[in-house]
């Protein structure tokens, strides 16, 4: 039995994202929650055959502490890259199942293109607070390069992507060595999609109050906690993506990042603004006919490493 194509984005839901777009910021959380539900439906009818779950691996005691397994099911003669995907939420809510589709949508994508996926969940803030989230995210990592052989990859070659506050928390790993065990960061490359890889208590930002609840609200510590502040020539390589219509000062942060690497390795990274798109569509578009930035990732991993 043939699987079914990716669905595409119908002109309905392209003409509501239009219609909220530069609205945005005046209700985030409203926001998120309708293209959540939208992109779900449409999730719903994306391809998903051959490709095996293994759901719920738990790699500490808490409940957060777990994540799937996403593997091509085809046989391949040699291993395969990793990648660890890490959901957003504003560093106090949010989780690695936001619905029945999002976020297994992303690890669907990739491992239908080859790739062995990881779904991480990680502790929330005010619980776990900084740096409690990068030690779960080091602690999957690990634990990937630890069962590389068992589940087919190359541990040379492991991805980290995170979205959002998970973009915070991939950075601070990647980027910041207080992070990483004596061996270093372990990843082949890092890709941030729509991430908030500065703390900041700006006004303008509608979860300043969350980004306190896990960094603390003393803005001078912010400097020394932001991802972007510990970016130098010996970063792994990284693709960063943002959208049209974000979340406050999100966009002016990967802009940021992207500058600092371009800076500190006189080469600019792969970058990709998607017009259109919000803070929520850029990754509920993963596994449906909206290819661009799935292809620049696969491009980004296939030539790195």
């Amino acid at each position: 039995m043939q699987d079914v194509a990716p669905p595409a984005i119908p002109a309905e839901l392209r003409t509501l994202m239009a219609e909220i777009g530069p609205k945005w910021a005046t209700n985030t959380k409203g926001h998120i929650q309708l293209m959540i539900d939208e992109f779900s439906e449409l999730l719903k009818h994306s391809p998903k055959r051959g490709v095996d779950v293994q759901p719920n691996i738990t790699y500490g005691p808490h409940e957060r502490q777990a994540f799937d397994v996403y593997r091509p099911h085809s046989p391949s003669q040699t291993p395969r890259p990793g990648l660890i995907f890490v959901h957003g939420g504003a560093f106090t809510e949010g989780r690695r199942d936001r619905s029945s589709e999002i976020y297994a949508n992303v690890l669907y994508y990739f491992a239908r293109h080859g790739i062995v996926g990881i779904n991480a969940g990680y502790r929330l803030a005010p619980e776990a607070r900084y740096p409690e989230a990068t030690r779960d995210i080091a602690k999957v990592v690990a634990w990937m390069r630890a069962n590389a052989t068992d589940l087919g990859v190359d541990p040379e070659r492991i991805f980290l992507m995170g979205h959002s506050a998970g973009g915070a928390h991939v950075g601070s790993y990647a980027f910041d060595r207080r992070h990483q065990a004596d061996g270093g960061h372990g990843l082949a490359g890092v890709l941030i999609i729509s991430g908030r890889v500065r703390a900041d208590s700006h006004a303008h930002n509608p979860n300043a109050l969350r980004v306190a609840e896990y960094y603390g609200s003393d803005a001078a510590v912010h400097e020394d906690v932001s991802p972007v502040s510990h970016v130098d020539a010996t970063s792994p390589p990284t693709l960063i993506a943002c959208a049209e219509f974000e979340n406050p000062l999100i966009d002016v942060y990967c802009f940021e990042l992207a500058y600092r690497l371009g800076a500190a390795k006189r080469k600019a990274p792969p970058f990709m603004w998607l017009k259109g798109h919000n803070h929520t569509s850029i990754i509920g578009q993963f596994n449906t006919a909206e290819d661009a930035l799935g292809r620049a990732c696969l491009n980004f991993i296939r030539a790195t490493g």
